[in-house]
């Protein structure tokens, strides 16, 4: 069994979804959990859910396109449980819909863009020194399955940025290595989240499951999984990849 005893997460984007399954499986195998959003409520049920069964958790609350934001719940992590060793960098999402590029609003665009990959780029700015000075530390991104093959179903912003933290993720890995620091990506498909539960048509996730070589949908543990890999030592020799958590049905 994978285990994170002695060590610090912060999981950004936590309060719901794949970064809630995340962070209550670090805390499940010994990590202290750093618990983020911007809904204080959500933040607080998952820090509380964890905090019930035996876990170690701290809300944060902050604005991950605001670097001054994250620097002081960088400054607060550290106060209450030490320097972060395990950064998951996951926030982000779509609110654009798909369509031709000409019907793009740059508001959106920029909304999109900000959303994902300046927020992944300020997270890491903010927490990267620590790790340098130390000499250790695991930086895992989140992609999409939307920046891996292109079709005219993926909204294009969040595609773009998606493919942007792709290469931010390899160029970080190539400049933190010899610091001792590991970076990685994962990218998933189709996960069923409690809102995509609500927002999906069952019809329309049975044509989804079809399309899947596994014939399932993705979980938000499946994803939990492999972060836990990507954190623990049994990837120490792994850095710069970008991992598909998608049920086979992209093939690269």
């Amino acid at each position: 069994m994978i285990e994170l005893q002695g060590r610090t997460a912060l999981v950004t984007g936590s309060s719901r979804g794949i970064g809630a399954a995340i962070a209550r499986l670090f805390a499940e195998r010994g990590a202290a959990v750093v618990v983020h959003g911007r809904d204080a409520r959500a933040v607080t049920a998952v820090t509380a859910d964890i905090e019930r069964t035996g876990g170690r958790a701290l809300a944060a609350i902050a604005d991950l396109t605001r670097y001054e934001q994250i620097e002081q719940m960088r400054v607060s992590i550290e106060q209450n449980l030490g320097p972060v060793d395990i950064l998951v960098a996951n926030a982000g999402g779509s609110t654009v819909r798909p369509g031709p590029l000409e019907s793009i609003d740059e508001v959106d665009w920029r909304t999109s863009v900000d959303a994902n990959l300046t927020a992944t780029f300020l997270t890491i700015k903010v927490f990267l020194p620590g790790m340098r000075q130390r000499h250790r530390g695991v930086i895992i991104t989140m992609s999409s399955a939307a920046a891996r093959r292109p079709t005219p179903q993926s909204p294009l912003a969040y595609a773009a940025a998606k493919a942007g933290i792709e290469v931010l993720t390899k160029e970080l890995a190539a400049q933190a290595g010899p610091d001792g620091i590991r970076v990685n990506c994962l990218a998933p498909e189709t996960i069923m989240t409690e809102r995509n539960r609500q927002q999906v048509p069952e019809a329309l996730q049975e044509q989804l499951r079809q399309s899947h070589p596994l014939r399932r949908l993705g979980t938000p543990e499946d994803v939990a999984h492999a972060a836990l890999f990507f954190a623990s030592d049994g990837s120490s020799w792994i850095s710069g990849t970008t991992l598909d958590v998608t049920g086979g049905s992209v093939l690269v």
